[in-house]
């Protein structure tokens, strides 16, 4: 049976532009929630977002490449970039691309409509799957494409996917993974009126699992990872992070945003059969923890049902430091694993307060041997993906 390898990793967040600074910060327990300064903030009631700082889209795109693509695929192409150089792959081997959107090219659509000056570009740059699409045209990349919206969980779906077409033979690689730039006025405004962002005015606002929560930030990002046949990553010599092994995807309709204890548990269940690995087998478990009331309670639960009511499985939630960056933080949490798994560390939680959860979370972070991490994505509309990753033995 093929297997599969992650070989590269790139990404832009919050926390930093590139991952490997974004993974010392999160060592760290270094925030990358601030102010929102933009869109305009004048008169929202939610204050907080993870922003980009300081991308320069020049450094990795032409002039009219950034005038004619949404910042989402931008940052896709970076991220793409950065995984394809760590993975040290020339891209004209072919291969497939998957990448994931939740809210695709809304920054687009929203500056159009608000202008009133609709771009001849406006429609394939706002489209879901312009990301993957640009990313494939960008590296030349000519094979199997898909861009997924499936909410939050379009991301690691993604991830996903590339795991199945590798294992089933339809290529060596896939670059997967997901991009956002949901920091329109639509967007905050959009999900503060439904409840869901915080209104919380401090760096401390992401804080998954504590009983003060009450909802996310808002992020933007983007994650991309290199899956590639494990035997032909190691025969080139590739530097293997840890290998995909399975992964469960269960649809349960959810009305709307409320989330499934049914469906996160299938999820979980699936993936764990699939990738031939008991509970007790599971080092870590990187929960989807986006910091909202009811969302962080069932998670809680569903991971006691599947792990048993006392387990002590580590639990980590990286929205505490990045905040939500949609589709791309199931890819950059799956990221954030693989180094957790090889450096034999999990990053501190500095602001829990009060752990409400039940959960095996850690505030100074722990040391440990983890040998694989189950990772956790779910998406309004009753998504959810649950992907497991192994540590090289």
């Amino acid at each position: 049976m093929r297997r599969t390898a992650v070989t590269g990793i790139g990404a832009v967040t919050p926390l930093a532009n590139e991952f490997f600074s974004a993974w010392g910060r999160a060592k760290r327990g270094e925030s990358g929630v601030s102010q929102l300064t933009r869109p305009d903030a004048s008169g929202l009631e939610w204050k907080m977002a993870g922003e980009i700082e300081n991308f320069d889209p020049l450094v990795f795109l032409s002039k009219k490449e950034t005038l004619r693509q949404d910042p989402f695929a931008q940052y896709a192409a970076a991220a793409a970039g950065m995984a394809l150089a760590d993975a040290g792959l020339s891209p004209w081997r072919g291969g497939a691309v998957v990448i994931g959107t939740s809210r695709g090219g809304v920054t687009t659509l929203e500056k159009a409509v608000l202008s009133r000056k609709i771009s001849p570009y406006s429609m394939p740059a706002s489209m879901a799957g312009a990301a993957a699409s640009f990313v494939a045209g960008k590296f030349g990349i000519k094979g199997y494409g898909m861009g997924i919206s499936n909410a939050c969980a379009s991301g690691l779906m993604a991830v996903a996917e590339g795991f199945r077409l590798i294992k089933e033979g339809f290529g060596e690689f896939a670059l997967c993974g997901g991009a956002e730039a949901p920091l329109a006025r639509t967007c905050v405004e959009g999900y503060g009126r439904m409840g869901a962002l915080t209104k919380g005015d401090s760096p401390e606002a992401s804080r998954p699992f504590d009983a003060e929560r009450d909802g996310f930030v808002l992020s933007e990002g983007a994650c991309v990872l290199v899956l590639e046949e494990f035997e032909a990553a190691r025969k080139r010599g590739a530097r293997i992070y840890g290998e995909v092994a399975g992964f469960g995807n269960a649809l349960f309709s959810a009305c709307e945003a409320r989330p499934s204890f049914e469906g996160e548990v299938s999820a979980m269940r699936m993936a764990l059969n699939s990738a031939k690995l008991t509970r007790d087998e599971t080092g870590i478990v990187s929960a989807h923890a986006s910091s909202t009331l009811t969302g962080d309670r069932t998670e809680a639960q569903a991971i006691k049902a599947v792990f048993g009511e006392g387990a002590e499985v580590p639990v980590i939630a990286v929205k505490s430091l990045t905040g939500h960056m949609l589709s791309a933080s199931g890819p950059f949490e799956a990221a954030v694993a693989l180094m957790c798994m090889e450096e034999g560390m999990i990053p501190p939680y500095p602001h829990l307060n009060e752990n409400d959860s039940g959960l095996s979370l850690f505030k100074k972070g722990k040391t440990g041997q983890f040998n694989a991490a189950l990772v956790n994505s779910f998406g309004f509309g009753g998504f959810n993906i649950s992907l497991v990753l192994k540590k090289l033995e």
